[in-house]
């Protein structure tokens, strides 16, 4: 069965770059989620005023990848201790959030999250939101593929690449 989720790891260039790579997984679009303006901009979501996330939706066939396989990989590409920043890039549209589409998700999410936390796999509190999703808008189409398309940029080149790079050694196993 096709199934989504919906993601927030910091950029979404990292993210998009690593989840599109694991078998099972349909596409991955950037997107902005969990804020109150509709239609946002790129501009806008960074400026840090509409309240929304920069998340990737990944759609997946759940027989191939299961949503908790997917969470695994959430945990593995970034930082969630780290309050409303990933890095260098600071504020609430880079903060760690799992946007549920529903219950399944939602206990699936919280009883990772509380098992990292006994396992005090991080020295510090996670600070991973986890919420309903409430809004999804997909990011303007230059942010499609983008670490792909633009990699030579300094970003890509000093972020993206070291991230994908370390994803695509520790689950060599689930890549296409």
């Amino acid at each position: 069965m096709i199934k989504e989720a919906t993601l927030g790891a910091g950029c979404f260039w990292c993210i998009e770059a690593c989840y599109k790579e694991l078998k099972g997984v349909v596409s991955v679009t950037s997107g902005y989620a969990g804020g109150h303006v509709d239609q946002p901009t790129y501009k806008e979501v960074c400026n840090g005023t509409t309240g929304h996330a920069e998340v990737a939706r990944v759609v997946y066939d759940d027989a191939l990848i299961s949503f908790d396989e997917l969470v695994e990989v959430f945990w593995f590409v970034h930082d969630p201790t780290q309050l409303n920043r990933q890095g260098n890039d600071v504020g609430t549209q880079y903060r760690s959030v799992i946007f549920y589409h529903d219950e399944e998700q939602r206990e699936l999410s919280e009883k990772y999250k509380q098992r990292l936390t006994e396992e005090k796999v991080w020295d510090r509190p996670i600070v991973t939101e986890i919420s309903a999703l409430t809004n999804y808008f997909p990011a303007e189409d230059y942010h499609a593929n983008y670490f792909e398309l633009n990699p030579g940029n300094a970003y890509c080149q000093a972020v993206v690449r070291p991230k994908v790079e370390k994803f695509k050694k520790v689950f060599a196993e689930r890549l296409k």
